[in-house]
């Protein structure tokens, strides 16, 4: 099952839940991890969440360097202790083609769970730092285009209206009614 797994794109309103807590540390939640993993190297990010690839659950994965040795799994993460704020540009895989400047916290601390249910406390500065925000966002149904300034939004507005359009096609169930309604 885990194989067909794919990146879901926006505005698929399941970017838009809040996850779910994981609650068991199963063999099945090392596969998905690990296919998570496989599918954010295949399409060259370095961070990708579950709801991303259709699972309501507090995990994500990550890898800012891609060096094997330097992917890593977060489970039930909570975000702490930010200091300062910075800008950078970032990119979304469920937004292809999207970019925008984004105000985050320059250092944070996590503290979360591995595959195995054991604790984690880490705390970064910069780039590690960014990717936990951009990640911990898609938990709570937050995008970057929820972030992202006018400039931006104004920027990228002609790839989003095709993002949408695209998504209407492919499934026209959720299209506004306009099939539905009669005419009087």
């Amino acid at each position: 099952m885990n194989e067909e797994l794919r990146i879901i794109v926006w505005p698929d309103p399941r970017l838009k839940k809040i996850s779910e807590p994981v609650k068991e540390f199963t063999p099945a939640l090392r596969e998905l991890a690990n296919r998570m993993l496989e599918l954010m190297r295949q399409h060259k990010g370095v961070g990708l969440a579950a709801p991303q690839i259709g699972h309501n659950i507090r995990m994500f994965v990550m890898n800012h360097s891609g060096e094997p040795n330097d992917a890593r799994v977060y489970v039930n993460p909570v975000l702490s202790d930010p200091d300062s704020d910075e800008t950078g540009e970032e990119g979304c895989l469920s937004l292809p083609e999207i970019n925008a400047q984004i105000v985050r916290h320059k250092t944070l601390r996590i503290q979360a769970q591995d595959l195995e249910g054991n604790p984690i406390d880490q705390t970064e500065t910069g780039y590690i730092a960014r990717i936990w925000q951009h990640e911990f966002d898609h938990l709570n149904g937050v995008l970057i285009t929820d972030r992202m300034g006018l400039g931006d939004r104004f920027k990228n507005r002609k790839t989003l209206k095709e993002l949408e359009e695209k998504y209407a096609a492919e499934h026209p169930e959720t299209r506004s009614g306009k099939s539905k309604k009669k005419k009087v």
